[in-house]
């Protein structure tokens, strides 16, 4: 790799990588892995990061629906702060755009996406 790419790469992610190959795989597109077995492609990264934006947005959507206090836990995640826990949120929040989706279509969803969106 380009090292002065790489470092300009790293200046703007605000982030040095300590693991070159991890960079490595995630600027390997599939084509690429495929020529050149065994590497891996970024497709798996790629899904961990789309997992971990979607993690943060849903997370602070639903604090502020303050959708914790609505949630049902067991004892032992209640005792763990489970209604704070950023993957608990996240995932309430993506059940209720499914029940919204369930009643009412994608409509309603994008609509409802769209209002937390200006939040």
């Amino acid at each position: 790799m380009d090292l002065a790419r790489v470092a300009e790469l790293e200046r703007r992610l605000g982030h040095r990588f300590r693991d070159r190959g991890l960079l490595e795989q995630a600027c390997t597109h599939a084509s690429y892995a495929n020529e050149h077995p065994p590497t891996a492609s970024h497709e798996g990264l790629a899904l961990l990061g789309d997992a971990a934006l979607a993690l943060e947005r849903l997370a602070r959507w639903a604090r502020e629906l303050d959708l914790g206090p609505l949630l049902r836990l067991g004892r032992g995640e209640e005792q763990t702060g489970g209604r704070a826990r950023e993957s608990i949120l996240a995932s309430a929040l993506e059940a209720l755009l499914g029940a919204i989706y369930l009643e009412d279509g994608i409509a309603a969803v994008r609509a409802s996406v769209g209002r937390l969106a200006l939040w």
